[in-house]
């Protein structure tokens, strides 16, 4: 089978795609035929191993794992004779390692755990864009935001996949949404459901006098001193992104510069990573199948354009989701428009 490989860290220039073994499910997984994929900022930090401190858990010198991609949408091909959730012709999507191929597997009871059935009325590529951004949207709002009815909520970042997603979860929250994006995607914003827009080009938000109960950053563009400036004084601010450009180091000490400020401000700091599992890809799916949340895609790209796609992603201009598509691997991409 072919799959996207990389023997080295570097750029995505290290990659290629190879012929390499179909993997074997075993008794206790189950193997997936990929119809769509979509790339993720962890995709990035992944093949470029980060600072020399990650790749203890990567490998020092050369890559453990040399397979890459997480978001995943595709048909059951084989489950093993311990598995009854699924069975062959089932259409799942979820977090797989290894996604940019043209199969991949789930080998275990927990990796199983982070695939569920795809909505009839979501296509492949639809559900491979949700995933990883999706969930960090839903759980940010609902678990760290705890986001109600009629509040007012803030997202920096909205044209961006997390963005996107959030928008629409906090309106299918109830809540008042403002959004903050550049000036070429006010109008996309402003279609997929927030109430306002704020182009960030023309106005800096922090400064705008406006409050909210709860403000979701999926940029990192701020500090938090900036940020808490238009909470409300019990509002929460949620931070799951940060700057495409800047080192993980320097990431890592302007987080504990907010987490050692938040203990004497009123308003609330929360940071996580997503976590990838059986009952919110299912809330996901629901999501999608009755309209209220629609992923926005850029870009598709084949299975060998995948360094084009990572690259593209890198530059920290995508509207939405950049997809992988196996219907045809050999496509070079073409833009899908702003709603698929």
């Amino acid at each position: 089978m072919k799959a996207i490989v990389h023997r080295d860290y570097g750029s995505p220039d290290v990659l290629r795609c190879e012929e390499i073994d179909k993997p074997s499910p075993g008794d206790d997984g189950i193997l997936i035929k990929v119809r769509a994929a979509a790339v993720n900022p962890l995709d990035w930090k992944t093949l470029t191993g980060g600072p020399y401190l990650i790749r203890l858990l990567l490998g020092l010198g050369k890559p453990k794992v040399r397979r890459i991609g997480v978001d995943v949408a595709g048909q059951v091909e084989e489950v093993g004779k311990n598995v009854t959730r699924f069975k062959p012709g089932d259409k799942v999507f979820g977090t797989c390692r290894g996604a940019f191929a043209e199969y991949t597997c789930a080998s275990d009871p927990a990796s199983v755990s982070k695939l569920v059935i795809k909505p009839d009325n979501v296509t492949f590529e639809q559900a491979a864009a949700a995933p990883i951004a999706a969930l960090t949207a839903l759980q940010g709002l609902r678990d760290k935001g705890r986001v109600q009815p009629g509040q007012k909520v803030l997202i920096n970042g909205a044209a961006g996949g997390v963005g996107t997603f959030a928008v629409q979860i906090a309106k299918s929250f109830g809540a008042d949404v403002t959004g903050v994006s550049s000036t070429r995607n006010v109008d996309m914003v402003r279609s997929i459901g927030a109430d306002r827009v704020i182009d960030y080009t023309q106005e800096d938000f922090t400064t705008s006098g406006e409050r909210y109960d709860v403000l979701l950053d999926c940029v990192g563009n701020h500090s938090f001193s900036a940020l808490r400036r238009v909470l409300n004084p019990k509002g929460v601010c949620v931070m799951v992104g940060a700057p495409h450009d800047v080192g993980l180091l320097r990431i890592l000490a302007g987080l504990i510069g907010t987490l050692a400020l938040a203990p004497f401000v009123s308003q609330k700091v929360a940071v996580f990573l997503a976590k990838s599992n059986t009952a919110d890809l299912t809330v996901l799916g629901e999501l999608m199948a009755s309209g209220k949340v629609k992923p926005v895609m850029d870009t598709r790209h084949g299975l060998s354009a995948v360094p084009e796609a990572l690259q593209y992603l890198k530059g920290g201009h995508a509207r939405g989701k950049v997809v992988i598509s196996l219907e045809d691997s050999g496509r070079s991409d073409r833009a899908m428009g702003e709603l698929a």
